[in-house]
């Protein structure tokens, strides 16, 4: 579509429109992803925290979830970046679809584990 006496087509201001949407739905969930471990396990991730040493097995039950959490949205920050981005643009990654693949299953494995530790710690509390 071409632009006819200086004003964009209809189209394209819908297409800006989606994709400034995009990119706020993008940010807001990343934001809400990395702030959600906080709120559900604060007192779990600061018990953990106020009992740490450099021991093998506590560093592996204790912080791997936090860890896999942070890994995965470390590979969730192109992907979100890189939202209303056309695929031949050089900021838009490759690899888009695999890092968001990673990121997702780091995200969730974390969670998992994340909970399972704030659940022994709450029993431990409770003994």
């Amino acid at each position: 579509m071409a632009r006819t006496q200086g004003r964009a087509p209809i189209a394209t201001r819908r297409q800006e429109l989606s994709r400034r949407q995009a990119r706020l739905a993008g940010l807001v969930g990343f934001a809400a992803a990395a702030t959600l471990p906080v709120v559900l396990w604060h007192r779990a991730f600061w018990l953990i925290a106020s009992d740490f040493r450099l021991e093998l097995g506590y560093l592996v039950t204790g912080w791997v979830g936090y860890g896999l959490i942070g890994l995965g949205l470390l590979f969730m920050a192109p992907v979100v970046a890189s939202i209303g981005r056309l695929p031949d643009s050089r900021f838009y990654p490759r690899a888009r679809k695999a890092y968001a693949a990673w990121g997702v299953c780091l995200y969730l494995l974390g969670i998992v584990l994340a909970s399972q530790v704030a659940t022994v710690v709450r029993l431990q509390q409770i003994h």
